[in-house]
């Protein structure tokens, strides 16, 4: 760890953090090197064991025709995982439909192979005492997949075995005519002629025409990829294709089996989401690669579904793949959100009955991410910013497919500050409060655990990272106040932290230093400036002054004096500045004619947008990029970066008009969207880098940041980004 102790701060050497935490960078922690070592071991997804499948797996007899289970092990795996109160499910957390379907399951496989009475009557006594608790109509919003098929069915093969289930009670008889209601909505020829997710429960059906199910089989060999299903088919069907994938299936967990496999898509996407919001994938950058090629190749017109076998997509992890890969530069089209749309609503499977809050906030971040002429994705975004809007004001923010530790607050920070005004290490901040690591639990038809998506160690090492990023900044932003005192500039200290702090949101890494003091020592000099020229009663003569002492051909040579001590301040303060950032004569040339021409551009009215190309190109120019001026590509990002940025603040409603600002705020959408194009979706044409690009994207985004939030809320960012630590 550094400190002030062996940290020797020598305020006019910009790169003396970059030098202290150089080897800090390079020196991987063993949480890293742990989480590689997952990352680059992913494979078919790391999910738990669901009792209430493996009991189905369980009930299936021997194909030969001798009297016992073709799998034993799975047996042995439900005698070995009953819970203390008799119960099986979910041991970490209670959700009384999760605890009664795998209880009743494994009851009755137990019962079935007439073995530990002790056990199945335990379990059947859990369930008598706990089944008023279904008619809480509270866990309506979790309520598991399919329960409403799959558990009267349960009931029926229980009472087929003599066992006492009080099939009279209230809550079950709910439970039936949920069943009868749901049956009735789908045609059974719409159930055998195509792959829908009523085949997710097919275990909870009757009369069902093999011979047709079985052409819907996923190429694997499943059902839908679920193991219970699947177990459902071979009892009736004896297929060898269902006897490899669950045989395949079982060897690989020893026994149990989970509610669904393979999860690859899902599971490749999501922990690439995660790593990147938590702030950590700088560490990563060849196994998300490799994690989005994969995706990559089973990307299709069509969209996602949570594995590669399995035909039926939805809008969930289409949303999630079309944004990553997106954000990473593939070219993905946004007509696939079409086959989730019908009637002007978006769905995330065909025909269901309620829609899914993280579905919508998996849409709502895709939709984002917009190029233009896109029309598409602006009704999609309207779409689910609409509803999560409504959902927010009814606190109804519970959703059917996951318990994260805190959705409302992802989906607060989504809605109040989106894509193009988030700054990176704002949004690592929030997350690392919301991010549940090992406690979020996923629902299907039992809940399940995703345990490389939701991993603690993840959440230590982000920690980690953000600690370690806290206390340079601490150090940096030092250093800068130390350096405005004294050159004498006359900016606030609130001036000065705010520009600090949108360079080191934005430009967080360590080995960055010299980027990120840059950027905030260009923003402060320029803040100074401005500030000088509108105070000055002669601003032409100023300016002129200032200009013909940026005009010499070494820029650290100045010919004559200024005109009062401020400005002389300012002049030094600059020399010195592009001094230190020049490595070279045509460097020194370049960010002298940078800064020229800003002032040539100057009014008290209008710096904005002139001002993020003199931060952007100072970047550039200190990291060593410096891409060729006459680079098509870098005209287009420096007219689109100058253009959005002088039309943000410059207008308000009280001064110009309503028309004025919408007409304003319409070619701002319309330019970040052009610029999102350029930064995303380089061919790898020119000689402008990825980073660079970036570089662009980042600044203009500072500047939609300011123009978005409050000056409180700007305040509270700060505080919690730079000053509140991480616990």
């Amino acid at each position: 760890m550094v400190t002030s102790t062996n940290v020797s701060m020598n305020v006019n050497n910009i790169n003396i953090e970059h030098n202290i935490y150089q080897n800090d960078e390079n020196k991987e922690t063993p949480q890293v090197n742990e989480i590689r070592a997952m990352l680059r071991s992913i494979g078919d997804g790391e999910i738990n064991i669901s009792a209430y499948d493996t009991a189905w797996v369980a009930l299936v007899k021997k194909m030969d025709g001798d009297h016992g289970p073709q799998f034993p092990s799975s047996i042995n795996w439900i005698i070995q995982n009953q819970l203390s109160d008799g119960s099986w499910g979910d041991e970490a957390f209670f959700l009384v439909h999760d605890r009664m379907i795998n209880t009743l399951a494994c009851v009755i496989a137990l019962k079935s192979w007439n073995i530990h009475k002790d056990k199945w009557e335990k379990g059947l006594s859990f369930i008598r005492e706990n089944l008023w608790r279904l008619e809480d109509n509270e866990l309506d919003d979790w309520m598991l997949g399919g329960f409403e098929i799959t558990f009267p069915q349960l009931l029926d093969m229980a009472i087929d075995l003599g066992l006492n289930v009080p099939c009279d009670d209230p809550a079950l008889q709910a439970i039936f005519a949920k069943r009868d209601l749901k049956l009735a909505r789908f045609p059974k020829d719409l159930l055998h002629d195509e792959p829908t997710t009523l085949l997710f429960s097919i275990e909870g059906m009757k009369g069902l025409d093999w011979k047709r199910l079985l052409k819907l089989q996923c190429p694997d060999g499943s059902i839908m990829s679920c193991l219970a299903p699947t177990a459902y088919a071979l009892m009736k069907t004896g297929d060898k294709k269902c006897l490899e994938f669950l045989d395949g299936v079982i060897n690989k967990f020893k026994g149990g089996v989970p509610c669904i496999y393979p999860v690859d898509l899902y599971e490749h996407l999501w922990v690439v989401d995660r790593l990147m919001r938590l702030g950590i994938s700088r560490y990563f950058t060849s196994e998300i690669t490799e994690c989005l090629e994969y995706v990559f190749r089973h990307w299709s017109d069509k969209g996602l579904c949570f594995t590669r076998d399995n035909s039926v997509s939805d809008i969930d992890d289409t949303a999630m793949g079309f944004r990553l890969l997106r954000l990473h530069g593939y070219h993905v089209s946004p007509c696939v959100f079409k086959h989730f749309e019908k009637d002007g609503e978006f769905y995330c499977f065909a025909g269901e009955a309620n829609q899914s809050v993280t579905a919508m906030y998996s849409l709502y971040r895709a939709s984002q991410v917009a190029f233009p002429d896109e029309d598409d994705l602006q009704w999609s975004e309207t779409y689910s910013r609409e509803f999560l809007v409504d959902r927010r004001a009814a606190n109804n923010l519970k959703d059917k497919w996951l318990i994260p530790k805190d959705l409302p607050g992802e989906i607060g920070y989504a809605l109040d500050l989106p894509w193009r005004a988030s700054l990176p290490r704002i949004e690592t901040r929030m997350y690392l409060e919301q991010y549940g690591g090992s406690g979020d639990v996923w629902i299907a038809k039992v809940l399940y655990r995703m345990f490389l998506i939701s991993n603690d160690l993840l959440l230590e090492a982000a920690k980690a990272d953000f600690g370690s990023f806290q206390r340079l900044c601490r150090l940096e932003l030092h250093g800068l106040q130390e350096w405005c005192n004294r050159k004498n500039l006359a900016v606030s200290s609130k001036s000065v932290l705010q520009a600090y702090f949108l360079a080191a949101a934005s430009i967080f890494e360590p080995n960055r230093a010299t980027e990120r003091l840059g950027w905030a020592r260009t923003a402060v000099l320029a803040d100074a400036v401005s500030s000088h020229l509108r105070r000055s009663t002669s601003v032409d003569s100023t300016r002129e002054s200032f200009i013909a002492e940026l005009s010499g051909h070494r820029c650290n040579n100045t010919q004559r004096g200024a005109k009062d001590a401020t400005e002389s301040s300012l002049l030094h303060a600059l020399h010195e500045h592009i001094s230190l950032l020049a490595f070279d004569d045509a460097s020194a040339s370049n960010l002298c004619q940078t800064w020229r021409q800003w002032l040539m551009a100057w009014t008290s009215q209008d710096c904005e947008g002139n001002a993020a190309l003199l931060i952007v190109r100072t970047v550039e120019m200190c990291s060593g990029r410096h891409p060729c001026l006459e680079e098509p590509d870098l005209s287009r990002l420096e007219h689109l970066t100058s253009s959005i940025c002088r039309k943000l603040g410059k207008y308000s409603p009280q001064q110009d008009g309503e028309s004025i600002l919408e007409d304003s705020s319409h070619q701002v959408d319309l330019e970040m969207k052009d610029l999102a194009q350029c930064v995303l979706q380089s061919d790898g044409g020119g000689t402008v880098s990825q980073v660079a690009r970036q570089t662009f994207l980042h600044v203009v985004k500072s500047f939609y940041y300011v123009d978005h939030c409050s000056p409180e809320t700007i305040d509270s960012h700060i505080s919690m980004v730079l000053f509140q630590d991480v616990i």
